[in-house]
């Protein structure tokens, strides 16, 4: 009997192999093993090393897996058993049977009976698994975390997550915001007040970047199934600049996954990404609409007075003595930027240490012209090149944000969209909206046309360095 059902499925196999392609059929259907058959209950259960695997054949091969099993077991029950890649000492690998029952129709239609999650006797818990480095940077915590009115929400947010993990309240939480704001601080924090009333939490810090390499070099090394299962068993994941994941397919489908079994286990969740989800252009649909389901908290760079603020704190923590009228110095010029007015902290310290001096207005000029971009070499903005452009061409503002499509309004229109594209850092959606209400698209076609006609019109290519000269930029080489 036991050989009849290996051939069975050995049929399957082939049937599964001639209709999927040989990268899939390596990367998934490699991977699923025959448990056993119950003939009495007329159940198969097959077993796979992670929920991932599981997920990706429904997602993408449910109808083939449908006619291979029907044509070759007739009408039946398929059970997944999910392996767990995590060993336990003197315990071996324990067995996860993750609620995903499956009936095979005489039809050959598949419904899933979704079932709480089982754990088999003898699997490890999740707080049985080793220890894990948080990665978290232990002095950006609470206490050193100063509130404002651009950080008020995010922060009691944040700080109650903290304190109640468990609840699903607030999950996920997606926190975006300007470069310098203190979005990396707060998530550090939530993580070190979280790991300090809950020790057994598995709270992990991870940058995209680095998730990105460590998917990468999973995949390189047929190893996806142990990174997808090592981050299924965190309760925390904090997980900085998503934003860096636009255009990398492989890492969004496999972090839908992770995200998928985190949320439905009730784990924690935080984003953090210097925009709204809306505006990451290149994102996976179906990734965007989990980063919404939570809350989105805004934080904005903070103001002259919450600049003071900090920089007191730090003074008052490096032992420094500084004058009030440098601390405003300082504020005014560091554009709402934290990390600016950390860098002028650290650098003050250092002239004074080395040179044994005192920190007055002179020296401050002198570091904060090195260390922070001032009003002279502050970015361009959207509006700056609109209107130099409108200036160059001689038409007014509102006509190329209007919707006539006379050349004269819509060439300006096209190259303020081309140059607000190159010199800022404004995602082409909000491009478009501040340029009379228009879609990403158009921008994206818009800046397409311009380089095109650059390449072959050297007259329009001089007409642009000219308006790229007088907005005083430097160009690209």
């Amino acid at each position: 009997m036991l050989q009849d059902t290996k051939s069975l499925w050995a049929s399957c196999q082939k049937y599964i192999s001639e209709n999927v392609t040989p990268e899939d059929y390596d990367r998934l259907f490699s991977h699923v093993s025959l448990q056993t058959f119950k003939v009495a209950t007329k159940t198969l259960v097959l077993q796979v090393p992670s929920s991932y695997i599981c997920e990706e054949i429904e997602n993408k091969y449910l109808d083939v897996m449908r006619v291979a099993i029907f044509n070759t077991f007739g009408k039946i029950r398929l059970d997944w058993s999910i392996l767990l890649v995590e060993e336990q000492p003197g315990k071996g690998k324990g067995l996860i049977v993750e609620g995903n029952d499956e009936t095979l129709a005489p039809d050959g239609s598949i419904t899933a009976a979704k079932q709480n999650l089982k754990v088999a006797p003898g699997t490890a818990a999740t707080n049985n698994l080793p220890p894990i480095d948080s990665q978290l940077n232990p002095s950006q915590t609470f206490r050193t975390f100063i509130e404002g009115n651009s950080n008020k929400l995010s922060r009691s947010v944040g700080l109650s997550i903290a304190e109640h993990p468990q609840s699903t309240q607030f999950n996920p939480m997606f926190i975006f915001g300007p470069s310098g704001c203190g979005k990396t601080h707060l998530v550090n924090a939530i993580g070190n007040h979280c790991r300090k009333m809950y020790p057994q939490k598995r709270v992990l810090y991870v940058s995209a970047r680095i998730f990105q390499v460590q998917y990468s070099n999973a995949v390189m090394q047929k190893q996806i199934n142990d990174f997808i299962a090592f981050y299924q068993t965190i309760d925390m994941l904090i997980v900085d600049d998503v934003q860096e994941w636009i255009s990398a397919k492989g890492t969004q489908d496999t972090f839908f996954h992770i995200f998928n079994h985190l949320f439905r286990n009730n784990r924690r969740i935080i984003l953090i990404s210097d925009r709204a989800p809306v505006e990451l252009e290149g994102m996976n649909k179906r990734l965007l609409t989990r980063f919404s389901c939570g809350l989105m908290a805004e934080m904005e760079k903070p103001n002259l007075q919450l600049c003071i603020d900090i920089l007191k704190k730090k003074i008052l923590r490096d032992g420094l003595k500084v004058p009030d009228d440098v601390v405003h110095y300082i504020a005014e010029k560091a554009n709402g930027s934290v990390r600016d007015l950390e860098g002028v902290i650290n650098s003050l310290m250092a002239y004074s240490v080395v040179y044994n001096c005192n920190i007055d207005m002179r020296l401050v000029e002198r570091v904060v012209q090195r260390a922070v971009k001032t009003e002279d070499n502050t970015p361009l903005t959207v509006d700056e090149i609109l209107d130099r452009v409108c200036r160059h061409y001689e038409v007014t503002p509102n006509s190329v944000k209007g919707r006539s499509r006379k050349r004269e309004f819509l060439l300006p229109r096209q190259l303020t969209m081309f140059l607000a594209k190159k010199y800022t850092n404004i995602p082409a959606s909000r491009i478009g909206r501040m340029i009379g209400g228009r879609d990403h698209s158009t921008v994206l076609h818009s800046i397409d046309l311009i380089e095109k006609r650059l390449k072959t019109d050297k007259e329009f290519a001089a007409e642009v360095a000219k308006i790229e000269d007088a907005l005083k930029v430097k160009k690209e080489q």
